[in-house]
């Protein structure tokens, strides 16, 4: 008893942050019946008329569907295996450097742009790309015409990807450089006695190393599969370009809100709600047999 008496006082700490999920989290699923409704805002969710799974027919008959889903996983998959190499490769660089002032500064650097908005970010990247911004003065400097990015879709995936990868990298590096400060240094002093170059150190102790914290990062990032990222492709794209940019997320917002298709539009959203629950699950259960990794 003196036990459970001793725990109270954590369980009432928790009280407020349950009580918010609840009202934030929980109620708000209740709108999932919109999915199976021809959902008229004027007429509410119980006075809408039901129609079972004909949204969700309808999802799968359309071509959009196709395409807004294929652009998903293209640039969410594009997106984490870039997270998983760049971000190493950076951690790998910076551990090899021996002035610590300047590590500290080059650390510094790539973290500032992972705590601005994509708002921000949106706005320069915009006016680097433009006709007349930067990278087109040195297109053209160099004899070449100038090139609409944000306007072609042979380009605007590759710009979803590398400037999220700018963005992220420096602040993903920390994991990284956790795991190399926790390597034993005795392995490299016992590979440099057997003559091994910083090279073979490199590929023979730090890459392996490092592989239990790369294999777990992989099979987390599982779960992400269909979060190509709202905020930033909402911030740069145009119509345009939604043939190679347009996602599930502002695929949704554009039929839900600005269409007022809301009973479709509930149902595309919760269909990539159902994926990611199951590539979630999948994730954490990879991650438990080959990482040992596990929350519960």
């Amino acid at each position: 008893m003196r036990f459970r008496a001793y725990y109270k006082h954590y369980h009432l700490m928790l009280l407020p942050g349950i009580a918010l999920m609840i009202v934030f989290h929980v109620v708000p699923m209740l709108g999932i019946a919109i999915a199976f409704q021809d959902f008229k805002i004027g007429r509410g969710v119980w006075g809408s008329q039901w129609i079972g799974f004909e949204n969700f027919t309808y999802m799968f008959q359309i071509h959009d569907s196709a395409v807004i889903f294929y652009n998903t996983a293209f640039i969410s998959l594009m997106k984490m295996i870039a997270h998983l190499i760049v971000p190493l490769v950076f951690a790998i660089l910076l551990n090899e450097v021996r002035i610590r002032s300047v590590k500290r500064w080059v650390q510094t650097i790539v973290y500032v742009p992972h705590f601005l908005s994509w708002v921000i970010l949106a706005s320069v990247i915009s006016d680097m790309l433009s006709l007349n911004g930067i990278v087109n003065q040195l297109v053209k400097a160099l004899g070449f015409d100038p090139v609409m990015f944000l306007a072609s879709n042979r380009w605007f995936p590759a710009i979803i990807v590398g400037s999220d990868i700018w963005k992220e990298f420096g602040f993903a590096a920390i994991i990284y450089l956790a795991a190399l400060a926790g390597i034993n240094p005795n392995l490299y002093e016992a590979a440099e006695m057997d003559g091994a170059s910083r090279i073979k150190q490199l590929i023979y102790v730090t890459l392996p190393s490092l592989m239990p914290t790369v294999v777990l990062l992989a099979t987390l990032s599982i779960g992400n599969i269909l979060n190509a990222g709202f905020d930033q492709i909402f911030n740069l794209y145009n119509p345009l370009v939604y043939s190679s940019g347009d996602i599930i997320d502002t695929y949704v917002y554009r039929v839900g809100l600005v269409q007022a298709q809301y009973g479709f539009a509930t149902a595309v959203g919760l269909m990539k709600s159902l994926v990611g629950f199951i590539m979630i699950v999948l994730s954490y259960r990879i991650a438990y047999k080959y990482a040992n990794y596990r929350i519960f």
